[in-house]
């Protein structure tokens, strides 16, 4: 069964302090994952040496996967920017959903009902899984670049000076 998005973490928007220290541990971090990746070779699972302030210290052994996911959200805490991770099975109310695409509720229920995006009704509820919105913002995504292209590519054609 899909989980419903009221049951992942809450967001978490960074202090100025978390901010600093984010940008400390996302470098550190970063040069990890960069000597790896300039030799071409895959990350090994991670052991994390974890202390916390008048506790023995313990290794913690994580995926790679995890370890990238971890210096990609202190990256972005970095910047200020509030995270939450969301289950990719996670199902959100036709709200959540127009939120994260910045439409009108009304407009993401147009684009439902034309079967732009799948969606599943709970009772008198519509639901669309996380997965399925992300595929649908993906593809408007790749739309609009390719467009942009088309635009830049004829306005070079026609001289216009940019």
């Amino acid at each position: 069964m899909a989980k419903n998005i009221t049951n992942a973490q809450a967001m978490i928007a960074p202090t100025a302090a978390d901010t600093a220290l984010a940008r400390e541990s996302s470098r550190q971090l970063s040069k990890f994952l960069d000597k790896y990746s300039l030799v071409g070779s895959q990350v090994p699972d991670v052991r994390l040496l974890v202390q916390a302030d008048n506790e023995p210290e313990e290794v913690v052994v994580i995926p790679a996967s995890a370890f990238r996911l971890l210096t990609d959200i202190l990256a972005q805490m970095a910047c200020g920017n509030a995270v939450t991770l969301i289950p990719v099975h996670a199902e959100l109310s036709t709200q959540q959903a127009a939120d994260l695409l910045n439409v009108s509720r009304p407009f993401l229920i147009s684009l439902i009902e034309n079967d732009k995006i799948p969606y599943r009704n709970v009772g008198t509820h519509r639901r669309i899984r996380f997965d399925d919105l992300m595929t649908y913002k993906q593809s408007i995504d790749q739309a609009r670049l390719q467009t942009l292209e088309e635009l830049a590519r004829e306005a070079q054609e026609l001289d216009m000076g940019y």
